[in-house]
């Protein structure tokens, strides 16, 4: 299913970037400098927040394709997502999507 039509994340991807590692995403904002791309609308924050929630709880996560198993998500994830424009992650804008 797409998650973020701004930037056509699935939840899968999503899933696909988090285990139970402790350098690996958190919160939105980390999984969308796993994924490579950056916030936009923010509609689709609280959904990414709830499925790395879930997928924390130990639901559904093999350790052997989550991206972060060998280490920098930002560099490591093999899930990533590019844009022809190279748009960069946005800190400032990731940060208030994660507080909302």
């Amino acid at each position: 299913m797409i998650v973020c039509s701004c930037n056509v994340l699935s939840d899968g991807q999503i899933k696909a970037c988090v285990n139970g590692g402790p350098s690996c995403p958190r919160t939105a904002a980390d999984v969308y400098q796993c994924l490579g791309c950056s916030p936009k609308c923010g509609r689709c924050a609280r959904t990414i927040r709830q499925i790395v929630a879930n997928a924390l709880m130990g639901v559904d996560v093999p350790v052997a394709v989550a991206p972060c198993a060998v280490g920098d998500c930002a560099t490591a994830c093999p899930m990533s997502h590019s844009h022809d424009d190279q748009r960069r992650h946005e800190p400032a804008l990731a940060e208030a999507l994660d507080a909302a």
